[in-house]
């Protein structure tokens, strides 16, 4: 956790998907990572405090469930990776591709893309004063490996990306927040690198 931004995730739906609730300390601005599922969870944790923008991080239905429910209640700006963006059902109003900036109050998140899960997929990165870094990292990399692809074309593609984009950047006490399940750190995935291109998933 950071002092300067609170993280608090929900799993919600069917396929433990995690929301994720961010908010700046200094400001009380709030942004959500996927409104995935349970638009009434979803607004009851949000509460009072409004929402500033909800940012998908792929296309895939799963992650965008309560998507047009929490804009509608809210009226959060919505921003999506640039390539994903016009297969979500509601309009994008930031379209994003690495380097961007996605603001939460004072705090700051890196938008880095990630091609292969899908071709708009995105993950973002708090790098936090306390000197951890805190990735949210959709459905590109999950404890155990990189996300599902479809082709040997596309993992290439993804397990090259999170390397050179997350792993050739990042220390290995990185907090790594998935778009499932639990999360873990890059020094507990690091080593696994060689045997996730071996295996080809």
């Amino acid at each position: 956790m950071s002092d300067s931004l609170e993280i608090t995730p929900l799993s919600v739906g069917p396929m433990d998907n995690i929301a994720y609730l961010l908010r700046c300390t200094t400001t009380g601005e709030q942004v959500m990572i996927d409104a995935a599922n349970d638009a009434d969870r979803l607004l009851d944790l949000v509460g009072d405090g409004g929402l500033a923008r909800v940012v998908t991080t792929h296309r895939h239905g799963d992650h965008w469930q309560a998507l047009a429910e929490v804009v509608s209640a809210t009226g959060a700006e919505t921003v999506a990776g640039e390539a994903d963006a016009d297969e979500l059902p509601v309009p994008v109003d930031v379209r994003v591709r690495t380097g961007a900036r996605v603001r939460v109050g004072s705090c700051e998140l890196e938008v880095i893309g990630l091609v292969g899960h899908t071709p708009g997929s995105i993950a973002l990165a708090y790098d936090d004063p306390d000197g951890v870094v805190h990735l949210f990292t959709g459905d590109s990399l999950f404890p155990g490996g990189v996300g599902k692809t479809w082709s040997p074309e596309d993992f290439t593609r993804l397990i090259d990306d999170v390397e050179r984009e997350l792993f050739d950047r990042f220390d290995d006490d990185t907090q790594v927040y998935p778009g499932h399940g639990a999360g873990t750190t890059l020094g507990a995935e690091r080593p696994h690198l060689a045997e996730w291109r071996e295996r080809g998933w």
